[in-house]
């Protein structure tokens, strides 16, 4: 039988029975000052925030200022992250301290779960801001050094040792250091650039080799079938056609195809006639 202690925790706070309640609660709170930033004006995003926060015990208030959206992912500040973890019946003690100088300087988290023999220990040195492209990048990183090596050793113990208390969150602090995926791009069409228009090759034909379907005459005889009124002008067309077929104008294919179209023409001409 386990002895582990659960981490399920029921949110604190207003209570929302509905779905409708939620939707409400959250346009007032997108048109308020309450409203962080990113969720001004924007009550779908503050819903599915509020929703995140739940999962994790989070009330709605709560949900709105500790859930951000960063490259399209939830994730958790880590203040926040932090809180969840202590308030977990499951965390004996989160201990975080500084040791170092240069570029040994490291942020050490030491997360202890109870029931487990020992703390699952996490650091995260300035020589490994270095080899991330983190150390001396503008906002946060030159501004505070030591809070945001805090913050990434932090964010690493706590996923390893209470994964179930913050349901696979990380905290926003190091998914704003991952680049921003760039959309794709369109592709690019190669095609070939010609000087000059080229000019179509003379083919010579074997005497095995079946002479081509010349189009423009094809089409023209097409053409005329269609236009035909009369049973007799079928019949002179269908003499020229053997012309054609005689000096090669037309290929034996095309000139059946061709008879063939007269034919049906003379059926449907000969069943328009009156009995």
């Amino acid at each position: 039988m386990s002895t582990e202690i659960s981490t399920h925790r029921a949110a604190t706070g207003l209570a929302l029975a509905s779905f409708d309640d939620a939707f409400r609660f959250t346009k007032m709170v997108a048109a308020s000052e309450f409203a962080p930033k990113d969720f001004k004006g924007k009550p779908e995003s503050c819903l599915l925030a509020i929703q995140h926060g739940s999962e994790v015990g989070l009330s709605p208030m709560q949900s709105l200022q500790s859930i951000a959206v960063i490259n399209g992912r939830p994730t958790i500040w880590g203040d926040a992250a932090l809180a969840l973890v202590q308030a977990s019946p499951v965390c004996e003690y989160v201990n975080e301290y500084i040791e170092g100088q240069g570029d040994n300087l490291t942020a050490v988290c030491e997360a202890k779960r109870r029931g487990y023999p020992a703390p699952t220990v996490s650091r995260f040195s300035m020589a490994d801001a270095k080899r991330a492209g983190l150390a001396g990048k503008s906002g946060p990183w030159s501004q505070y050094p030591e809070r945001m090596l805090q913050l990434r050793a932090r964010g690493f113990a706590l996923r390893n040792a209470f994964a179930d208390a913050l349901r696979g969150l990380i905290t926003a602090e190091e998914a704003q250091d991952y680049p921003t995926p760039e959309p794709a791009a369109e592709p690019v069409i190669v095609r070939p650039k010609f000087d000059e228009p080229r000019k179509p090759s003379k083919v010579v034909l074997s005497p095995k080799m079946p002479v081509p379907e010349i189009t423009d005459h094809a089409a023209k005889a097409r053409i005329a079938i269609s236009a035909c009124s009369t049973v007799e002008d079928l019949d002179r067309l269908r003499r020229r056609l053997d012309e054609r077929f005689a000096d090669g104008t037309f290929d034996e294919a095309t000139h059946k195809e061709l008879v063939g179209m007269t034919l049906t023409k003379a059926e449907i001409l000969t069943a328009e006639v009156p009995a």
